[in-house]
C-alpha cells in the first residue's frame, strides 16, 4: 500500500513539478514545459495541418539552444480531423491524463469553440488560436491571447480594395456556413453598408460540399465581377476549378486561411494566379515585397533564419517550406517571449501578465499587442489587426498590392 502511493507521489511529481518557490504548477518541471496543440492532419482542412507541424519544428529548435531558462518544451499535438468531438477528446485526454501548461494555436473556429469553455474553466491560457474568429475577444477572456487577425477584417480589407481599387461594382461572396464564414460575410455587409451597397450574392457551403455547381450558377446568375472566398483550401479549389469550367472568371479575392500561394497553385492546378488575398505576416516566396521591403525587413531576416534554422534541421524530409508552415512559427512566438520574460519561476498567472506587457511585438506576424484585462474591452486580445494584400503570380509568388492596413472592430450584434 505504502508503495503503491509512493509511486503515485513521484507520478504526480512528474506530471505537475513543482517550481522553485515550492509549489505545485500542472504541466510544468524542472526541466520541462508541456505545451498542446490539435491541428487536422487529415480531413477536409488537412491542408491546414502544417501550422501544427511548423510549431513542432520551432520547438525543437529552440530546445536545441538550450531551451527556456535551462527547460525544454514538451510540445504535445494531435489530428484531430478539423472535428470539433475529436477536438474535444483530444485535449480532455491530453490535459487531464498528461497535464498541460498551456495551449498554443490550434486549428479551426469550430474545433476551438468546442474546447473553449473547458479551458476556460480551468484557467488554462490558450495562446494564438488558429482561426481569425470574434469568439476569442468578444467578449475578452483573461486566459485567451488572439494573434490571428479577425475574419471580419479580412473582409474588410478585401471589400474594400475591390471597391476603391479595382472599381468593382458587383460583389459576392461564397461563404462556410459556419462561424468562420459567417464572419467573413458580415465584415463584407459592414463595408458595403458604408459604401451604400449591397453584395449581388451570398452563397453558404458547407465544409462536405464538393460538387460547386449549384454555387457557381448562383454566383453566374448574379452577374458579380469580384467574389470573395470564404471556405477551404479544398473548397477554394472547386469553386476556382469550377467557375473555369462553366466561364466564369471575375476577381478572386480570399481570406488569410488560403494566402499560402504555393499550396494553392498545387492545389488548384495553376488556376490560382491572380487570386488576391490577405496575408497576416511573412512566409513564402515574394517576387514583388513593394510596399512592405523597408518597415519588414527584420522580418524578412527573421524568416531567412527560420528557413535555414528551422525547416532546414527540423522539419520532415516530405514537409513544405511555406506560409501555412511559418504560421505555426509565427502564432507561437507571442507565447515563446512571454515564457522567456516569466524567468525561472514559472507559473500561468505570471505567463498571462507577461502576455500582457507585450506591445508592438514584432516576429513573422504584424504587430501584437495586449493590455491589462478588461472584460469591456475586445482590444485587450486581440493582439493583431492589421493585415495586407497579395496577389498570386506565376510559380506561387507573391506580389505584395498594399502597406499593413489596419481594420476596424465590429462588436457583436452590430
Amino acid at each position: 500500500m505504502k508503495k503503491t502511493l509512493l509511486a503515485a507521489l513521484i507520478g504526480m511529481t512528474v506530471m505537475f513539478g513543482f517550481n522553485a518557490a515550492g509549489y505545485c504548477e500542472v504541466g510544468v518541471t524542472d526541466t520541462e514545459i508541456h505545451i498542446g496543440q490539435w491541428g487536422p492532419q487529415t480531413g477536409p482542412a488537412a491542408a491546414w495541418g502544417a501550422v501544427a507541424r511548423g510549431t513542432d519544428a520551432y520547438f525543437k529548435w529552440i530546445n536545441a539552444n538550450g531551451g527556456i531558462h535551462g527547460r525544454k518544451l514538451v510540445h504535445h499535438f494531435f489530428d484531430d480531423a478539423y472535428n470539433p468531438a475529436k477536438t474535444k477528446a483530444g485535449v480532455k485526454q491530453l490535459q487531464e491524463q498528461t497535464g498541460i501548461f498551456a495551449w498554443v494555436s490550434g486549428v479551426g473556429t469550430a474545433p476551438g469553440l468546442a474546447v473553449k469553455e473547458y479551458l476556460l474553466e480551468r484557467k488554462i491560457p490558450w495562446v494564438g488560436p488558429s482561426s481569425g474568429s470574434r469568439h476569442w475577444v468578444d467578449p475578452p477572456e483573461k486566459t485567451i491571447f488572439n494573434v490571428y487577425p479577425l475574419y471580419l477584417g479580412d473582409a474588410q480589407i478585401l471589400t474594400e480594395y475591390a471597391i476603391t481599387k479595382l472599381g468593382k461594382k458587383k460583389i459576392a461572396i461564397v461563404y462556410q456556413n459556419d462561424d468562420y464564414g459567417r464572419q467573413g460575410l458580415e465584415g463584407a455587409e459592414f463595408v458595403m453598408k458604408e459604401k451604400g451597397m449591397a453584395l449581388v450574392a451570398s452563397v453558404p457551403a458547407a465544409v462536405t460540399d464538393t460538387d460547386m455547381k449549384p454555387h457557381v450558377m448562383k454566383l453566374k446568375q448574379s452577374e458579380a465581377d469580384a467574389v470573395l472566398l470564404f471556405v477551404t483550401p479544398g473548397g477554394v479549389a472547386r469553386l476556382i476549378g469550377t467557375g473555369k469550367a462553366m466561364q466564369f472568371e471575375p476577381q478572386w479575392l480570399s481570406t488569410t486561411t488560403c494566402g499560402d500561394f504555393p499550396l494553392m497553385m498545387a492545389i488548384t492546378k495553376g488556376l490560382y494566379k491572380g487570386v488576391i488575398s490577405a496575408s497576416f505576416g511573412m512566409g513564402q516566396p515574394t517576387g514583388n515585397i513593394g510596399e512592405l521591403q523597408s518597415s519588414d525587413a527584420p522580418a524578412l531576416d527573421l524568416l531567412a533564419t527560420y528557413k535555414e534554422e528551422v525547416y532546414d534541421k527540423y522539419a520532415s524530409k516530405d514537409e513544405r517550406w511555406g506560409y501555412t508552415f511559418s504560421t505555426g512559427i509565427g502564432l507561437s512566438e507571442p507565447l515563446v517571449e512571454a515564457l522567456k520574460r516569466c524567468g525561472r519561476d514559472l507559473t500561468r498567472e505570471k505567463l498571462v501578465q507577461e502576455l500582457e506587457g507585450l506591445k508592438d511585438f514584432k516576429g513573422l506576424m504584424g504587430r501584437i499587442t495586449y493590455a491589462p484585462f478588461d472584460p469591456e474591452d475586445p482590444m485587450c486580445r486581440i493582439g493583431q489587426n492589421e493585415i495586407y494584400l497579395q496577389e498570386c503570380m506565376d510559380g506561387g509568388q507573391s506580389k505584395i498590392l498594399t502597406d499593413w492596413q489596419e481594420t476596424e472592430y465590429i462588436p457583436s450584434g452590430e
